[in-house]
């Protein structure tokens, strides 16, 4: 059984909002919203893993030490819409009551999750406006130590592709030994995704067939496993990907390429 941590895909709707004066905005209700249920229930689907789903503000609250032991108890981590700042920040950086009376350094989670892959922990990095660069730039996988994990090089600018025509994959060379028994051929279309550049020791799964770029990439970074989604697991970009009959098979066969 493989034990996986998943952060991002969850969402807070605030209003509608109403201006009832000049003076006046008032919030007409508040909705969470869980888009990684799609993708943890097809992780759970076969009864053999177990998945924690973890809003990205909770990822981003963990205290000096909770995240290592996260990192000694999962053998996946799965990282979908997760901007690089949840990584880089820490809430006390501006609670002004602390300025002056401790030193603010904290353990740096982008080093603690390289080296938890080095070591052999798997990980899966899923796509999104917050994803590899992300949406101007927003994402910055690109600038932190993430980028010597993944098996793709991401770009130095915004990298969205989108179409409200979709996208559809092409199916590798080796595709079809490592996603046995899944019917690409009727893969949905797929409403964007992040440009990036394979690299040459990575295996490409899949391609975008419109336009080349890769979608699907297996890699290894030391001892783990590393693969990289280049769209979304959720809606928007995957509001036809999760109805799709063989989602929840397609994501076990992708756990199977990282633990």
């Amino acid at each position: 059984m493989a034990k996986v941590y998943y952060v991002g895909d969850w969402a807070i709707m605030c209003g509608p909002v109403f201006a009832e004066t000049p003076f006046n905005y008032a919030f007409k209700g508040l909705e969470m919203y869980n888009y990684g249920t799609w993708l943890k229930e097809a992780l759970e689907s076969s009864g053999e893993h177990q998945v924690t789903s973890v809003p990205t503000w909770d990822f981003y609250k963990l205290g000096p030490g909770e995240y290592e032991k996260v990192l000694e108890e999962y053998d996946v981590l799965v990282f979908s819409d997760v901007e690089a700042k949840n990584f880089q920040l820490a809430p006390s950086f501006f609670d002004r009551k602390k300025f002056g009376t401790e030193v603010l350094v904290f353990p740096d989670r982008i080093r603690l999750t390289v080296d938890a892959i080095r070591r052999g922990t798997g990980a899966m990095f899923l796509g999104g406006w917050l994803s590899f660069t992300g949406e101007m730039g927003k994402g910055g996988w690109n600038r932190t130590g993430l980028k010597d994990v993944l098996p793709v090089q991401c770009l130095d600018y915004e990298d969205l592709v989108e179409s409200t025509e979709g996208f559809t994959p092409k199916v590798g060379a080796k595709s079809k030994k490592r996603l046995e028994g899944i019917k690409l051929d009727t893969f949905p279309p797929i409403l964007g995704y992040n440009k990036t550049i394979a690299r040459r020791e990575s295996d490409v799964l899949l391609t975008v067939k419109q336009t080349g770029d890769p979608l699907l990439v297996h890699g290894k970074f030391g001892k783990g496993k590393v693969l990289a989604y280049m769209s979304d697991p959720a809606p928007h970009w995957g509001c036809n990907f999760v109805f799709w009959k063989q989602y929840r098979d397609f994501w076990l066969e992708c756990l199977k390429l990282v633990v």
